[in-house]
């Protein structure tokens, strides 16, 4: 079972992936943030396999947290999730440690393809990102 945390400042966002992943029997939701510091916590405490990381949260963006996180460990994946389809916002939050990039675009699917990629040690671009950068 793969242990996950859901972090967004939108509750609607946060319970939107939390209805759709929860179907895939592959998938344990362990902890809905709200927040960066409430996911750097719960990561300190939980240990998830993966983070969906929103970008911009207050007051601690998910560039910093996942910043923070990486100081403390490499075992935790991390998948940025965002509107921002700009390459300043995907360079900032690779740069900070997190191994994939998925737009709220995206479908359940999508991230459940990401979340089993990031899980086999590889990086995960959607294909709205991947478009942009191979371009």
């Amino acid at each position: 079972m793969i242990k996950v945390i859901i972090a967004d400042d939108h509750k609607l966002v946060r319970e939107a992936w939390n209805l759709l992943l929860s179907r895939d029997k592959r998938l344990s939701i362990i902890a809905i943030c709200e927040n960066g510091s409430q996911v750097i916590d719960a990561c300190k405490t939980l240990s998830p396999d993966v983070v969906l990381m929103d970008i911009n949260m207050e007051p601690v963006s998910g560039i910093e947290a996942t910043r923070v996180i990486r100081e403390h460990t490499d075992d935790i994946r991390i998948i940025g999730i965002s509107v921002h389809t700009d390459l300043p916002y995907i360079n900032a939050l690779m740069h900070a440690g997190a191994n994939g990039y998925v737009t709220k675009n995206s479908s359940g699917e999508e991230m459940i393809r990401a979340i089993m990629l990031v899980m086999e040690g590889k990086q995960y671009f959607c294909k709205e990102i991947a478009d942009i950068i191979s371009s």
